[in-house]
């Protein structure tokens, strides 16, 4: 266990990893219900997660706290593992013995926090982990029902409804044709001198047992509208209104396709976040970062209208 008067080291002890007697990392496992939120990134005058996280941990940490995450999300997107980081001075830890003991800022910040979010895991981690840059892979679901009433009233914020029936399918086959190594810039808003070219691992549907259209849709990273803009297009195909062939031809285009529907946010949710071991976080930053600098980034999904 490190105290602020200790030199800095690099083990773990207690579930911690240490890097600095002065300034320590800190990594949050975050989950909230994104519905009443203007999304993830702090905005003036509007309520978003940032600022409600910051906020607190900025009472008990006794200090001004500004977080880094994976994925920022939109206005009405969900996460049960978000996760971010941030700098503070070690000594803030001290406070109510809160480095010896961990599970007290999560019991701290559950008394402090509005019900819609929650800080579900705190561990210091070296400073060659971020949260966004040592990301290997980012996981979304998303929930469509095609039932002639909708979304079940108990699962309406975060299931979304289609209007037409789905053939499950029809979407897997053209959700097939679009995995891989692209540019997918018809499924994007595009950001200026920003990349668009994406790594889709995987894009599958099944149906729940509730009769739920579920995707599941992992990258190593997603542009801004990207999830629900593929979701969106693979919907009409799904409906029959558009074809398979009509869908892998997109990733032809070079701009924002406007045939493309954006499905609504409440369905979407982030499910995971992949990082290497410990030992290869400064070398997957450092990839990711000259990688994303060279081209530009038009940031992870979703962001504002994604």
């Amino acid at each position: 266990m490190m105290y602020p008067d200790e030199p800095a080291v690099d083990t773990v002890s207690g579930g911690f990893v240490v890097g600095s007697a002065d300034r320590v990392r800190l990594r949050l496992d975050i989950g909230y219900d994104g519905t009443d939120f203007a999304g993830w990134a702090r905005q003036p005058g509007q309520r978003t997660v940032c600022g409600e996280i910051e906020a607190v941990l900025t009472t008990i940490l006794r200090e001004p706290v500004v977080l880094t995450v994976a994925g920022r999300t939109d206005a009405g997107v969900h996460a049960i593992a978000q996760v971010a980081h941030c700098d503070i001075a070690a000594s803030a830890l001290d406070t109510r013995s809160l480095q010896n003991d961990p599970s007290q800022l999560i019991r701290r910040t559950a008394r402090m926090l509005p019900t819609d979010v929650r800080i579900k895991a705190a561990a210091v981690v070296s400073t060659d982990f971020d949260a966004r840059f040592s990301a290997l892979r980012r996981h979304y679901r998303y929930r469509l029902t095609d039932a002639a009433w909708g979304a079940e009233p108990v699962s309406a914020r975060d299931t979304a409804t289609w209007s037409r029936q789905l053939d499950v399918a029809a979407m897997n086959a053209a959700s097939a044709t679009l995995i891989g190594l692209h540019d997918f810039a018809a499924f994007c808003k595009r950001r200026e001198g920003a990349t668009t070219v994406r790594d889709l691992q995987r894009f599958s549907w099944t149906r729940d047992d509730a009769g739920i259209a579920v995707a599941e849709v992992v990258a190593d990273a997603f542009c801004w509208s990207m999830v629900r803009s593929l979701v969106g297009a693979v919907a009409t195909v799904g409906e029959g209104r558009r074809s398979v062939d009509w869908c892998a031809g997109l990733l032809g285009e070079t701009s924002r396709a406007s045939a493309v529907p954006v499905a609504p946010a409440c369905g979407l949710t982030l499910v995971g976040v992949d990082y290497p071991p410990p030992d290869q976080w400064a070398a997957r930053g450092a990839v990711t970062r000259e990688v994303r600098g060279a081209v530009g980034c038009c940031g992870d999904e979703p962001r504002s209208g994604s």
